[in-house]
């Protein structure tokens, strides 16, 4: 069988993903919308990214037609004539490669990779070292290699200035250091390919911090039935689980004092063998006495593009588009709720500050889950708009972190599972409140869900539906924190 480059990648990620997709395709999750996503905005970048070779030739190819197959022939025909190519491909017996862009430099090529990552990362070099070998097996001499990425300090003003938002780093010394090592790696992708028999499906094998995409993968092909096993340990790592699966230990509470592990580790286990919660009500006691009424509880949902769609934003930036407030205005007061939501295809950022200021109050605490975040966003809003600096900077001084005294360990459940994110604590302490009831469950699906609404147009037919559900979800965070908030004062009664 032959091997292509995002093959060898998922041999670097993990030997059982190359294997399966070669030879079990169904045990594979398919592409849901959240990964759809990240493809469309590498897809978006490259295309802007082409235009600094104005005068390159596509070669190219559509899903489904047999265009994929002439490919070699169609970029060999190319290169008789032009100087630049893109989206070609190579075949070197049983490698080969689609590459961004080819460059004739006299009798040899330059290679460049479009990444619409801020930085050049392990895994690209990894990518361009595989094109190299596959290119010079086919004949060519490689005579530098690049990566271009998205500049992170652009702005935008006007146009998009594609000289602007994108950077290249020459990598080709990087590149070089990998070829032996890139052909070794290819022939045991190869021997993987060829082989009936099933690598070792286990995380300890994984690479290219892929751990995460192998987890989703290697729980279906082993399905755990106990919910605290150990696949389910805090800052997991290939090396530790390649430790506990040697020693035979399946469950968290059976793992061992010998083992090295961090701190947020040994506290779950801890917690998971004694089956018992770690709560300092002294340290609780005086976080909550410095939060002072009326007290907010507050929630941005943001949207980010690798092409910023209005003057002012940069790449990538997550720009507020919705809010939720629930207020309370003394200890025995009543429970207020406001929130925001933008639903046309324009900056929201006016529209929500103007009303987050009569929303939120002058006064008394902001209660947020993991502070950087919602400062963050203030600090960038307060930039871009300089008559809400400060408002937004007197806010920031109010903003107290809820999560503090579940990131500080001073409350620890097993059902936390070492995290402090309110996804993991709320369900662990609140049973009533659920995120999984809700059509929208996590930020990434709202982000995503409003920019299809929104910039798209996608759903004409559901806005109303859709715009309940994110104000729905929006309004749970907040609801969570009061929840969370007058759990923390009963416990410490």
């Amino acid at each position: 069988m032959q091997i292509s480059k995002s093959d060898y990648m998922l041999f670097l990620k993990h030997p059982g993903w190359l294997w399966l997709k070669k030879h079990d395709k169904t045990k594979l999750p398919i592409v849901d919308d959240g990964l759809q996503a990240v493809f469309d905005e590498g897809h978006l970048f490259e295309k802007y990214a082409d235009r600094l070779f104005p005068d390159a030739v596509r070669i190219g190819f559509e899903m489904g037609d047999s265009s994929y197959l002439t490919m070699p022939q169609r970029t060999t025909q190319a290169l008789a004539g032009a100087e630049t190519l893109l989206q070609g491909r190579i075949e070197a017996g049983n490698i080969t490669c689609i590459f961004d862009v080819l460059q004739k430099a006299g009798d040899k090529v330059d290679l460049f990779e479009i990444k619409s990552s801020t930085e050049v990362k392990e895994d690209h070099v990894l990518d361009l070292a595989f094109q190299t070998v596959v290119l010079e097996n086919a004949g060519f001499i490689v005579r530098r290699m690049f990566v271009i990425y998205v500049n992170k300090d652009y702005k935008r003003d006007g146009e998009i200035d594609i000289h602007k938002i994108t950077t290249q780093s020459d990598v080709t010394e990087q590149v070089r250091a990998r070829i032996e090592i890139t052909k070794e790696e290819i022939n045991k992708a190869l021997a993987i390919v060829e082989s009936s028999i099933p690598p070792d499906f286990s995380p300890r094998h994984v690479g290219l911090d892929a751990l995460g995409e192998w987890m989703a993968i290697y729980e279906i092909l082993n399905p755990q039935v106990h919910p605290h096993n150990i696949y389910k340990l805090a800052r997991l790592n290939p090396k530790l689980i390649g430790e506990l699966e040697d020693l035979g230990v399946k469950l968290i509470c059976d793992v061992p004092d010998s083992i090295t592990l961090h701190p947020k580790q040994k506290l779950q286990i801890q917690v998971t063998k004694e089956d018992k919660r770690i709560v300092n009500k002294e340290k609780i006691r005086e976080f909550i006495s410095q939060i002072k009424y009326p007290l907010y509880f507050f929630d941005y949902e943001t949207f980010c593009t690798v092409i910023p769609p209005f003057d002012g934003i940069g790449p990538y930036q997550q720009v507020p588009f919705q809010y939720s407030v629930h207020m309370i205005d003394s200890p025995q007061g009543k429970l207020i709720h406001k929130e925001f939501l933008h639903t046309v295809n324009s900056n929201p950022c006016t529209l929500l500050l103007e009303q987050l200021k009569k929303d939120i109050g002058d006064e008394g605490t902001v209660l947020v889950w993991y502070e950087p975040f919602e400062k963050g966003r203030n600090t960038e809003l307060g930039e871009m708009f300089p008559e809400y600096a400060e408002f937004l900077t007197d806010l920031n001084v109010r903003i107290i972190d809820l999560m503090i005294p579940f990131s500080n360990n001073w409350f620890v459940d097993k059902d936390f599972f070492g995290s402090a994110s309110i996804k993991k604590v709320m369900p662990a302490l609140i049973s009533e409140l659920s995120y999984e009831k809700l059509a929208i469950s996590e930020g990434e699906t709202a982000s995503r869900t409003w920019k299809e609404l929104v910039f798209e147009n996608k759903y004409a037919e559901k806005k109303e539906e859709l715009r309940k559900q994110l104000l729905e979800y929006c309004g749970m965070d907040t609801l969570a924190m009061v929840q969370l908030f007058k759990f923390l004062q009963t416990e410490i009664s």
